[in-house]
C-alpha cells in the first residue's frame, strides 16, 4: 500500500471522474468560477444565495443537515461524521473548504464529485446564477462571490444525487457565511480560537457570537471543549433559539486513546452510549476528539441524542475515515506529512501530535505562511519540534515571501536552524535532501496552500512512478493550484 493524496495508506486512486474533455469543461468552469470574487473577500450576506437557491425550488430543505463550524478540526469532524453516516446506510453528501488540489473535493458523494457531474450539475443552474448576478448588479452589489456560487452548486448536487443528508462546513465564521441558508438539525462546534479576526471580531466573544449564528430553533447544538467565554456565547445563543446544548467533558468524552497498528484505539463516552477500544486511522490525540465530536453529532441527528450508534456500525464508520491534508503522511524515503495548521492553534495540536506519534531522529519543516497570520506565534508552536526549518511561499498572492519569513524565523529558531527555500518545489527538495539519512523526517504545514501544492507535486511523482518518493497516484495536472481560500 501507498500513502494516498486524499486520505491514508491506501492501494487505491482518487478518481473525480474523467476523461479529457469532461477533465477540460471541468477546468473551464472553474477557472470561471475562480474569476469571481475571491473566496477570502467575503460578502456578510445571505440574501444573494438565498434567492438562487429559491428560484431552484430550494434543494438545501431536500436532506438533513448537519452544519459544522470552528475555528480548526472541523474539516476532519466532517469528514469523520460523514463516514459514520455512510456505514449506517445513507447517502451522504460532506462539503468542506477549501481543497487541496482540485475543486471536486470540496463536494463529496461518496468521494469528490466526478468532473462530468460538476459540469452537469453547474449547466443545470447556471441560468438561475446568472439571473440572479444581473439582480445584483442592478442594484449596485456584487455578483454572487466564489463561495457563494460553489456552495449553491453543492446544494444543487447533494439534491440531484440524491442525499439523505449532508455535512456542511461552514467557510468562514458562521453567522452570515453563504452555508448559513440551510436549517441545521445538529449545529457543531469544533474549538474555537482567535483567527480571521478582521471579519470575525477582535476578541472570542466577538468571533464565538458569530459562529454561533448557524444555531437554528430547536436544533441540538454539540460543541468540543471551549474557552469559557465561548461556552457561554453558546449556551446565550442556544437558549435563545430553544436549542439543546450537549458539551465535550460533559455530555459527552473521550474516555481513552492509545496507539494502535495503522493509527489510533479510542474509547468514547457518547450522548446516549459508551463505545470503547474503536479503531482509528488518523492520527494524534487532537482527531481522536474530533473523532468523540463527530459520534456525539451523529448520535444528536439519528436518534437526538438518545438512541446509540450500533456497533458494527460505528467500528465501519470510523475505520473508513479520512482526513486529507491532515497529519498525513504522503510520501516516504524521507516521510513526508502535511498538516494543514496555519494559526497557533492549529500549530499546538500538530506540534503536540508530532510528538506523540512520530519519533524522527531530526524534524525538518517546510514552513509557508500567509500575510495575515500570526507568522511569530505559530512559529512559536513549531519551535520546539522543529529541528530545522525550511521557508517558502506559495503561489497566493496573500503567501509572505520566504525571504521575509525566512528574517521573522530567524527571531525563533536562530540563524542557524532557518534556511530560505523559495518556491514550495524547491523547498521540498532541499528539505528532502536534509532528511535523507534514513530516520529523519520532513512535515510541510503553515498554509492549505503550501500542503496543497506539495500534495500535487508528490501527486505527479506517483503519476510519474516515482517509487520510493510517492509511488503511484491519480493525475494531477501542472497548473493544479489551491485557490485563494479562507483559512
Amino acid at each position: 500500500m501507498v500513502p494516498s493524496a486524499f486520505g491514508g495508506l491506501t492501494d487505491g486512486e482518487p478518481e473525480f471522474g474523467s476523461d479529457a474533455e469532461a477533465r477540460q469543461q471541468a477546468d473551464a468552469l472553474v477557472a470561471s468560477l475562480y474569476a469571481r470574487q475571491s473566496e477570502n473577500n467575503v460578502e456578510r450576506r445571505l440574501d444573494a444565495t438565498s434567492r438562487v437557491l429559491e428560484l431552484l425550488g430550494h434543494p438545501e430543505g431536500s436532506y438533513g443537515v448537519i452544519h459544522i463550524t470552528g475555528t480548526n478540526g472541523k474539516s476532519s469532524t466532517a469528514r469523520i461524521a460523514g463516514s459514520i453516516l455512510r456505514a449506517h446506510g445513507l447517502r451522504v453528501g460532506v462539503f468542506t473548504s477549501p481543497h487541496l488540489v482540485r475543486l471536486n473535493e470540496r463536494i463529496d458523494i461518496d468521494g469528490p464529485i466526478s468532473d462530468e457531474k460538476l459540469v452537469e450539475v453547474w449547466h443545470d443552474i447556471e441560468p438561475y446564477v446568472l439571473m440572479v448576478d444581473a439582480e445584483l448588479e442592478a442594484e449596485g452589489r456584487a455578483r454572487l462571490t466564489f463561495f457563494e456560487a460553489v456552495t449553491v452548486l453543492a446544494f444543487a448536487a447533494f439534491a440531484d444525487a440524491p442525499c439523505d443528508v449532508i455535512v456542511l462546513e461552514v467557510g468562514m465564521g458562521g453567522e452570515w457565511d453563504s452555508t448559513n441558508v440551510a436549517t441545521g438539525d445538529v449545529a457543531v462546534f469544533a474549538p474555537i480560537a482567535m483567527d480571521h479576526e478582521r471579519y470575525l471580531g477582535a476578541n472570542l466573544h466577538d468571533i464565538a457570537a458569530t459562529k454561533a449564528g448557524i444555531i437554528k430553533p430547536d436544533a441540538i447544538v454539540v460543541s468540543a471543549g471551549q474557552d469559557a467565554v465561548v461556552t457561554q456565547q453558546l449556551a446565550e445563543h442556544a437558549e435563545a433559539a430553544n436549542a439543546t446544548l450537549k458539551q465535550f467533558g460533559v455530555d459527552f468524552d473521550l474516555e481513552d486513546v492509545r496507539s494502535a497498528v495503522g493509527g489510533q484505539e479510542i474509547s468514547v463516552r457518547g450522548l446516549a452510549g459508551t463505545y470503547r477500544e474503536l479503531l482509528f486511522p488518523l492520527l494524534g490525540e487532537h482527531q481522536a476528539r474530533n473523532g468523540a465530536l463527530a459520534i456525539a453529532a451523529v448520535e444528536a441527528f439519528l436518534g437526538g441524542g438518545e438512541q446509540p450508534i450500533s456497533s458494527e456500525v460505528l467500528a465501519e464508520g470510523l475505520l473508513r475515515a479520512v482526513s486529507p491534508g491532515r497529519l498525513q503522511l504522503v510520501a516516504t524515503d524521507p516521510s513526508v506529512i502535511v498538516d494543514v495548521a496555519h494559526n497557533p492553534h492549529g500549530a499546538l495540536s500538530l506540534a503536540k501530535a508530532l510528538s506523540e506519534v512520530f519519533a524522527f531522529h531530526t524534524t525538518v519543516g517546510v514552513v509557508g505562511i500567509l500575510s495575515d497570520k500570526d507568522v511569530v506565534g505559530i512559529l512559536t508552536e513549531f519551535e520546539p519540534v522543529f529541528d530545522l526549518i525550511v521557508v517558502t511561499a506559495s503561489a497566493s498572492a496573500r503567501a509572505i515571501p520566504s525571504a521575509d519569513l525566512a528574517v521573522r524565523a530567524r527571531q525563533v529558531f536562530g540563524e542557524k536552524r532557518v534556511v530560505d527555500g523559495g518556491s514550495v518545489a524547491d523547498a521540498l527538495s532541499a528539505a528532502r535532501e536534509l532528511a535523507s539519512d534514513g530516520s529523519s523526517g520532513v512535515v510541510v504545514t503553515g498554509s492549505v496552500t503550501v500542503v496543497g501544492e506539495v500534495m500535487a507535486i508528490v501527486g505527479r511523482e506517483r503519476a510519474a512512478g516515482g517509487a520510493g518518493r510517492g509511488g503511484r497516484a491519480g493525475r494531477v495536472a501542472d497548473d493544479e493550484r489551491p485557490v485563494e481560500d479562507t483559512e
